[in-house]
């Protein structure tokens, strides 16, 4: 039973990883070096993530310098970062790219709000989901006479329990972004 419990957790706490990490990708105005993190690069026929070919660095608040390590590559990096879905257009100067971030019209930012509480409603829905498949879990331990009634009703508060607590974490952590992407 308390394997059930301690399971529905660690999945539970992956779902907020996942959610920082999609939260990290969103760009809201200042530069931040997370949102080249799934862009791939066709380097000698492997696909491989920018962070892997380059040092990237935030010089200013609204851009990010990529240095490739193999001068070679900055045409396959810059190629990459213009067919990827983030909408910024690199400055090629010969050793590095420059990515300039504009700042973000009041339409964009209410539709990166958009996306912020997609993501977490997601994020609840994979939660509530975890829940349901633990309580299935308990309520089969109950019919094949694992464990009593009055274990299960305590175990399906501790799962109800963590749900919640997990649910309200999901919430601020989408307010914090929301925050973030509203502040001018």
């Amino acid at each position: 039973m308390d394997t059930i419990i301690s399971n529905a957790e660690q999945k539970m706490k992956k779902s907020i990883n996942a959610l920082e990490n999609e939260y990290a990708v969103i760009r809201a105005g200042r530069a931040n070096p997370a949102v080249l993190d799934k862009i791939n690069v066709d380097y000698y026929g492997v696909p491989t993530p920018i962070n892997q070919l380059a040092t990237i660095s935030v010089p200013e608040a609204r851009m990010l310098l990529v240095q490739p390590w193999d001068k070679t590559s900055i045409k396959a990096i810059e190629k990459a970062i213009q067919t990827s879905d983030i909408g910024i257009n690199p400055q090629n100067d010969g050793g590095s790219l420059r990515l300039m971030f504009p700042p973000l019209t009041e339409e964009r930012r209410r539709d990166l709000v958009k996306n912020v509480n997609k993501y977490g409603e997601d994020s609840k829905v994979a939660v509530r989901s975890i829940r349901r498949d633990a309580i299935e879990k308990l309520k089969n331990m109950k019919k094949n006479s694992e464990i009593s009634e009055d274990d299960l009703r305590v175990a399906e508060k501790e799962v109800q329990d963590l749900t919640d607590r997990f649910c309200k974490e999901i919430d601020n952590i989408a307010a914090k972004k929301e925050k973030e992407i509203m502040e001018i």
